[in-house]
């Protein structure tokens, strides 16, 4: 959600050789922004506001996503290059979410896709997103 479809649509046309060639070819160039890059820069900004108040509220932010490596190198130099930090970054390759969504204990957690939302919702709230090709758009 926090990047395009880009990267899941060469997956799933060309299968996991096929995604990992793409995000290799294509390491240096930032991945383009999905639905709730506004979200995470408008979190980002009130932690840089928050930083020096009196009381402030503590926002953490995770990317959770079903990369691994080779391929987290695109989306961590993509947060770079749009100045954005995270609080975390999981990178499970594939693995169920909702096991690791339970220890960081999310407030909220959002994907577009539902298997991913169906684990995550056994250990908190989780919100189905309905965009890009794994929602057939």
């Amino acid at each position: 959600m926090l990047f395009s479809d880009e990267s899941e649509r060469v997956f799933r046309a060309g299968g996991l050789d096929a995604f990992q060639r793409h995000e290799a070819d294509r390491v240096a160039l930032p991945l383009p922004p999905g639905p709730f890059k506004p979200l995470l820069e408008a979190l980002h900004r009130l932690q840089r506001e928050d930083a020096g108040a009196r009381a402030p509220v503590r926002i953490r932010t995770a990317l959770v996503t079903a990369r691994s490596a080779p391929a987290h190198e695109r989306a961590i130099r993509t947060l770079m290059h749009w100045g954005i930090e995270v609080d975390e970054a999981m990178f499970l390759g594939g693995l169920a979410k909702g096991p690791f969504l339970n220890e960081f204990e999310p407030d909220f957690f959002f994907d577009d896709q539902t298997g991913h939302c169906e684990s995550a919702s056994r250990y908190g709230p989780a919100g189905h997103v309905p965009a890009g090709v794994a929602n057939g758009r």
